[in-house]
């Protein structure tokens, strides 16, 4: 029979210590700089109403982020496939068959 030791520790050993939540929303021994109150004001963005709206600079922005965003697409799709095709490829030479790679017809005539 295996006798589990344990060690011995005095009473006094063992104590609690109390969580006393911080009362300031910034950290002891930290001075915070006087935030601008224009910080939060966001009329400086608001549109004057003497202003043209530029309809014709705004859609051409919303065309070229439109094809940006249809050109991204095309590509990471075109790179899963590419990606999907490879493995496979890699797949069929670790199985130790010959016949693995594409070989595209060309017509002759």
């Amino acid at each position: 029979m295996v006798k589990t030791q344990r060690p011995i520790s005095p009473d006094d050993d063992h104590r609690v210590v109390k969580f006393r939540p911080r009362t300031s929303a910034r950290p002891p021994g930290r001075v915070l700089q006087d935030v601008p109150q224009q910080a939060a004001d966001f009329s400086r963005y608001d549109r004057k109403e003497e202003e043209p709206d530029d309809f014709r600079h705004r859609m051409l922005a919303n065309l070229a982020a439109l094809a940006f965003t249809v050109a991204l697409t095309a590509i990471g799709i075109w790179l899963a496939l590419s990606i999907a095709e490879l493995r496979k490829t890699q797949d069929c030479v670790l199985t130790g068959r010959r016949d693995c790679a594409q070989i595209s017809s060309i017509p002759r005539g």
